[in-house]
């Protein structure tokens, strides 16, 4: 459902700190009263060389349907970031890109939306929105530094292994912050060989067991890259999850 002429849009640049990397883009949608406000968080393991550009598609995919977007950026390793810093910017981005937008924050319409370990921040930053969509999100930065996923992502983003800082990844970890006491959806390919598909399936299991109202997808044949693809097969069915849950959230 992307619009095409949505790229010719230019956002609203809104900063939130004196770095380079903490800024929100705002896209209004083309309705006078949005179907919602999305929050995007990118991915990248992490890693400054991956930005907000991963998530134009779902953006303008989202502006074409009718909601409101901030796709946030923030600081990562090699501009200033790491852990803990990350998530203190991108608690500080969605606060920001609320306090901007009021007039799209009405009851259950703030959702955030996480990539891989964009998917990480959104759920440990899940007290600051409605509800979370988690496509392909890193859960548990101690199995990440386990399997050494993407070259050891984890050791460069908390400066040590578990081993040395235990309580610091138990922190970064989802999977141990349960409950999160918002809606979630986690969205997963069994493809995955960045963040492989288990991951999800064991974080969901515990959300479960842990109270929290929690949906999964799990997705033959999609990819890591393609969890962030709109016109994969996946989107359609995250979106209407969405505005179910906005809509749920509304009448509570």
């Amino acid at each position: 459902m992307t619009d095409p002429l949505a790229a010719d849009v230019e956002p609203e640049i809104v900063r939130y700190g004196d770095a380079g990397p903490q800024f929100v883009e705002l896209w209004a949608p083309p309705v006078e009263t949005p179907k919602g406000y999305a929050i995007l968080i990118h991915g990248g393991y992490w890693r400054s060389l991956w930005d907000t550009t991963l998530m134009l598609p779902l953006a303008y995919d989202l502006l074409a349907r009718g909601w409101a977007v901030a796709n946030l950026e923030y600081r990562s390793v090699g501009n200033g970031g790491g852990w803990p810093v990350t998530l203190q910017d991108v608690h500080a981005g969605i606060q920001c890109a609320k306090d901007e937008r009021p007039q799209w924050c009405a009851a259950g319409a703030v959702v955030s939306i996480g990539h891989s370990a964009g998917g990480q921040l959104a759920l440990l930053a899940a007290h600051l929105v409605d509800a979370v969509v988690a496509l392909a999100p890193v859960t548990d930065v101690r199995r990440v530094d386990a399997e050494e996923l993407d070259d050891n992502a984890a050791l460069g983003f908390m400066g040590a292994h578990y081993a040395d800082m235990p309580d610091a990844y138990g922190l970064a970890s989802p999977i141990s912050q349960l409950p999160l006491e918002r809606p979630i959806l986690v969205v997963h390919g069994d493809v995955d060989v960045w963040v492989p598909e288990g991951h999800s399936e064991d974080f969901v299991q515990a959300a479960v067991a842990a109270g929290d109202d929690i949906d999964f997808q799990k997705i033959p044949g999609l990819d890591h890259r393609a969890a962030i693809d709109p016109a994969a097969a996946h989107w359609d069915d995250t979106v209407r999850w969405m505005e179910q849950t906005k809509d749920l959230l509304a009448k509570a």
